[in-house]
């Protein structure tokens, strides 16, 4: 296919400007069972991307969800790598990001929500606001996003929804608003009632919640409330409400899209209570894809095209053994074949090989727009944090990166296959699973680095599965990491001497005491948490 030439590119703003605000780009943020991707699932349901719903537990005979498809992931019954999926919903471009929300593989959540415009942050109704919530919520607000809340659960017993409210505002310093308010909890959860229609909506349960649970309407005063829901959870509902009305504030637009306001939702996933609903008010309350802080200043999607890479993935199917480069389009109008340049290594690139994401299935894509998620094949070229641009050295401020906490030896158990091996190291810390420290003492097995031991699980499991390399790992007695700047060939006495995978010096140290003492000791180095130019937030 011929590249379009640059001048196509926006060359008609009002389409352009139609396509953008259709967009709606966000991502999903939980703390570990809270049903994030129940939801997630339940939301391509009813986005019409799927049909059918499936179990998000590997159990024999039934299907997975489409956005856990590593066979980890499906063993385990949890997210461990960020998806991206994409439906529409009247007449909105909705791209979901799902991400994982087990502690150890906050980094991958961190870099995804670079690519969102909002997020839905999806509350344990029985436990509130919880550990992992509080911190992907900061980083959220620290990039001043919009954040909608979903009450999940309601299913079970919970907590009281007026407590559940208090402890958002509470926990999370944000002013939190009900839109939906529960009628009822565990067995006795009938469903929600809508303060800004002043709508009651009850449903009935389906098999499983495999398909989209039939809703009944009646209002606040109408006596079949009391047929529906019964006259105790209808006398307490219009108490609730008359309490809410009367002591809560009203939602305010301007106040949640600039992150200070949370509109809070109430309902349960697995039973399909609620999502439906919510779905419809978030195409209305969230917002379009924004300008982009980048090193020219603030960059308006109706710029000429920029896209960044946020997230890379090897083997995502058996049928594309390859590695993908996960792209959020910023600005302008991408189209398939056209031309590019890339600002860290200044090539110019052919966008050729571009297709839509949706899990791990593919598709060629032709065009996409600010907002839009576009899979590259990455022949190696791109790394997370780059640019590709048509006009020139276009570069973003930068990228979430952590500090390893723990650290493990690896040791090839065949060494006919350190070949393959190297390739599965290469491409699994590329994509940010582990990071990689080779020892300067000659020894050829290297040590690798993770937020939390569940990653070197992750890259076992893959490196056996996608590359058909065994390896034996132990954890070690190091804690601690340090980038050095300065000469270290003096300090070893209390460290383990390392280089990163450039080829900086690294320090491994065993306690806050060993490189407290150390660095009294070497007043002429300084010892960082990270390489000065990756010391990002």
């Amino acid at each position: 296919m011929t590249a379009p030439s640059q001048s196509h590119n926006n060359s008609n703003p009002a389409a352009l400007e139609r396509e953008i605000n259709r967009r709606r780009t966000f991502a999903i943020i939980s703390h570990p069972d809270a049903g994030k991707t129940t939801m997630t699932e339940k939301l391509l349901l009813y986005g019409g991307a799927i049909q059918e719903a499936g179990s998000v537990t590997a159990k024999e005979g039934r299907s997975h969800t489409k956005s856990d498809w590593m066979s980890i992931e499906q063993q385990r019954g949890i997210s461990i790598s960020s998806s991206a999926l994409t439906f529409e919903y009247r007449g909105k471009h909705v791209n979901l990001l799902d991400t994982p929300g087990h502690q150890d593989f906050s980094e991958d959540t961190y870099r995804t929500l670079t690519a969102a415009d909002s997020a839905l942050m999806v509350l344990d109704a029985a436990r509130g606001v919880q550990s992992q919530t509080e911190k992907l919520f900061a980083v959220c607000r620290n990039r001043g996003i919009p954040i909608l809340t979903f009450v999940n659960k309601l299913d079970r017993p919970a907590l009281d929804a007026f407590e559940l409210v208090a402890q958002v505002e509470e926990t999370l310093k944000i002013t939190a608003v009900p839109l939906t308010w529960p009628i009822g909890d565990g067995p006795d959860f009938k469903g929600v009632y809508d303060l800004l229609t002043n709508q009651v909506l009850t449903f009935d349960r389906t098999s499983g919640g495999k398909h989209r649970a039939p809703v009944h309407t009646a209002g606040l005063d109408d006596p079949k409330l009391d047929e529906l829901v019964g006259p105790d959870l209808a006398n307490k509902l219009r108490e609730d409400v008359e309490l809410i009305q009367g002591a809560m504030p009203a939602f305010d637009a301007d106040t949640f899209l600039k992150g200070e306001l949370t509109p809070v939702f109430f309902g349960s996933a697995i039973n399909n209570f609620g999502v439906e609903h919510f779905l419809s008010h978030f195409v209305d309350l969230a917002p379009p894809p924004g300008p982009v802080d980048t090193n020219l200043g603030e960059r308006d999607p109706d710029a000429p095209f920029a896209g960044f890479i946020f997230k890379l993935q090897a083997n995502m199917s058996r049928a594309h053994r390859d590695r993908t480069a996960y792209m959020r389009v910023m600005s302008g109008h991408f189209e398939r074949g056209m031309d590019v340049t890339h600002t860290r290594t200044g090539r110019k690139l052919r966008l050729s090989q571009a297709h839509t994401l949706f899990a791990q299935d593919r598709e060629k894509v032709e065009e996409a727009f600010p907002g839009d998620i576009v899979g590259l094949v990455n022949p190696g070229v791109f790394q997370i944090g780059d640019v590709v641009s048509v006009d020139g050295k276009v570069t973003l401020p930068g990228f979430p990166r952590f500090t390893p906490e723990t650290f493990a030896t690896i040791t090839l158990r065949d060494v006919g296959k350190r070949k393959a091996f190297m390739k599965g190291l290469t491409q699994l810390a590329e994509e940010g699973v582990v990071q990689v420290f080779y020892p300067t003492d000659g020894a050829r097995d290297p040590y690798l680095g993770a937020v939390g031991p569940l990653q070197f699980e992750v890259f076992q499991a893959r490196l056996q599965e996608e590359y058909g390399v065994d390896v034996d790992m132990h954890v070690t007695s190091y804690g601690l990491v340090r980038w050095l700047a300065g000469d270290p060939t003096n300090v070893a006495r209390f460290a383990r001497h390392v280089e990163d995978d450039q080829g900086r010096p690294v320090m491994l140290f065993r306690s806050k005491y060993d490189l407290e003492y150390t660095a009294e000791q070497h007043p002429e180095i300084e010892f960082l948490p990270l390489p000065k130019d990756l010391t990002r937030v």
